[in-house]
C-alpha cells in the first residue's frame, strides 16, 4: 500500500510586482532572507561588489523602485546579468535562515538550543553556479515534469513550473548518519515531498509553505508533525535534516521542529524530490548539500590527531562567526573543558575562489576568531590554543566540483 499522493499543491515564489503589493512586513522578511541566500562564498572583493549591487536591486524592488521589479521575477529570470552568477557560489555558512538573526552571536537567542551539526564528508553539493540558465541542473537526475535552472536577482535556483520529480544522485548509498540542507520557496498552501528509500514508498518527509514539516511511515504507524512558532509564509527558508539510523531531526531556519526517534525513512543512492507546480506559481530550490555524519570530535582527534569540521560558519568575506555555528563550537568548548590537558591548533582553510592573498588573510582571521571565541566563552587558558591560517594551500579535495569546494571550506583541529 503506497502513501496517498498529496493534494494539488501550489508552490510559488511571488513575482517582484506581487512582492511590492504585499504587506511591508512580509516584503522586508523576504528581502532579508533572499539577500542572505545570494551572499555565498564571495571571498574576493570583486564578487562582494557584485553581491552589494544585487542587494541594492532587492531593496529597490521592495520599495517600489524600477530596478529589480517585475522584469526580474522568476518567470523572466534569464534576463539577469550573467556575471552576477559569481555571487552565488554556495557556502556552508550562508543560509536564508540566518538573516533574521543578523546581529546574534553563537549561543544567543534561538540558537542557544540549536543542535544541528553538518556531516564532515560532503556527498553532494549544488549551487547551480556551473549550470546554463534554462537547462536542467547538472548532478541531478530528471524524472518528470518541467525543471530548469533560472537566475533571479543574482541567485540561481532550480525551478519547477509543473508537477515535477527529480533526484539528487549520490556517489554511494546514503550513510546511516547523514545531514541534508537546502533552500526552498513555496506558497503557504504548498508542500514538497522527499523520499530517501529506493523508490516512492509510504515513507516520506514533507515540508509545507507555512513553516511546517512532517514524517510519515505508514507500516510503522509513524506520523510526526512540527511547525515553526512564527508562520511567515512565502519566504525563502533553509531546511536541514539530520538522520542517525531510524532517528530523524528536522530544522527550519533557526528552529528544530521535528524530533522523531523511529522515523525509519530508509536509504538509497538517490534522494527523490517531488512537488506540484504551475507556470504561474513555480516552486524554487537552491543550495543543496548532503553530507555523511562523522565521529565525535574527541574520538576523531584521539584516533588521527586531527579532525575537520564543517559546522563553523562565517559571514561572507568576514571573520564574524555566525550563530548557527553554536553546536560545533559547543562541542569543541566542552571537549576542552572535559580534557584540561588537551591543546589544539585551530586551522582555517578556504577553497580557491578569489585571490591567494585574500584567502590566506581571511583564513588567518577566521582561525583567530574561533580561538578567541573559545577562550572567552569557556574561560580557557590561551596557551592551549594556537590559530593558523592556510588559505587554499591545503585542499582536502579538488576545487573543480561544488562538492570539493564545500569540503575545502573548513576549520580543522590539530592535536598539539
Amino acid at each position: 500500500m503506497s502513501i496517498r499522493r498529496p493534494l494539488t499543491l501550489l508552490p510559488a515564489l511571488l513575482a517582484a510586482a506581487a512582492l511590492v503589493a504585499a504587506p511591508r512586513t512580509a516584503e522586508a522578511q523576504f528581502g532579508r532572507r533572499l539577500k542572505d541566500a545570494i551572499k555565498h562564498t564571495a571571498e574576493d572583493k570583486a564578487i562582494q561588489k557584485t553581491t552589494e549591487t544585487e542587494n541594492k536591486a532587492i531593496d529597490s524592488a521592495l520599495s517600489g523602485g524600477s530596478n529589480g521589479g517585475g522584469a526580474a521575477a522568476p518567470a523572466a529570470a534569464a534576463s539577469a546579468p550573467a556575471e552576477s552568477s559569481a555571487a552565488v557560489t554556495a557556502s556552508a555558512g550562508a543560509t536564508a535562515a540566518a538573516a533574521s538573526a543578523e546581529q546574534l552571536k553563537p549561543g544567543e537567542g534561538a540558537w542557544a538550543n540549536y543542535d544541528f551539526k553538518p556531516g564532515d564528508r560532503i556527498l553532494y553539493a549544488s549551487d547551480f553556479g556551473g549550470d546554463e540558465v534554462g537547462d536542467f541542473a547538472k548532478g541531478m537526475e530528471f524524472k518528470s515534469g518541467a525543471l530548469e535552472t533560472v537566475e533571479w536577482l543574482g541567485a540561481r535556483w532550480l525551478r519547477a513550473s509543473q508537477d515535477s520529480k527529480f533526484y539528487l544522485v549520490l556517489p554511494d548509498t546514503l550513510a546511516s548518519q547523514f545531514t541534508m540542507e537546502f533552500d526552498y520557496s513555496i506558497p503557504s498552501d504548498g508542500e514538497v515531498w522527499i523520499y530517501f528509500a529506493p523508490e516512492e514508498s509510504n515513507r516520506v518527509l514533507s515540508f509545507g509553505g507555512q513553516g511546517t514539516a512532517a514524517v510519515h511511515n505508514s507500516p510503522a504507524g509513524v506520523d510526526g508533525r512540527g511547525a515553526l512558532a512564527k508562520l511567515d509564509a512565502d519566504v525563502v527558508r533553509r531546511a536541514r535534516v539530520m538522520g542517525d539510523g531510524k532517528y530523524v531531526k528536522v530544522y527550519l531556519d533557526d528552529s528544530r521542529i521535528l524530533n522523531v526517534p523511529n522515523a525509519d525513512l530508509g536509504r538509497s543512492n538517490k534522494i527523490l524530490f517531488y512537488t506540484d507546480a504551475t507556470a504561474e506559481k513555480p516552486t524554487l530550490f537552491g543550495n543543496f548539500r548532503v553530507a555523511a555524519g562523522g565521529k565525535k570530535l574527541y574520538d576523531a582527534l584521539a584516533e588521527k590527531g586531527r579532525v575537520a569540521t564543517q559546522g563553523i560558519y562565517f559571514d561572507t568575506g568576514s571573520d564574524r562567526i555566525r550563530p548557527e555555528s553554536t553546536p560545533t563550537l559547543k562541542e569543541i568548548g566542552t571537549m576542552l573543558k572535559d580534557h584540561p590537558d588537551l591543546k589544539l591548533t585551530i586551522e582555517g582553510h578556504t577553497d580557491n575562489v578569489g585571490s591567494f592573498q585574500a584567502n590566506q588573510a581571511l583564513s588567518e582571521k577566521r582561525a583567530a576568531a574561533v580561538r578567541q571565541y573559545l577562550i572567552g566563552s569557556y574561560q580557557l587558558d590561551g596557551a592551549r590554543l594556537t590559530a593558523k591560517g592556510l588559505g587554499a594551500s591545503k585542499p582536502a579535495a579538488g576545487n573543480d566540483t561544488a562538492e570539493g569546494r564545500q569540503q575545502n571550506r573548513r576549520v580543522e583541529l590539530v592535536k598539539m
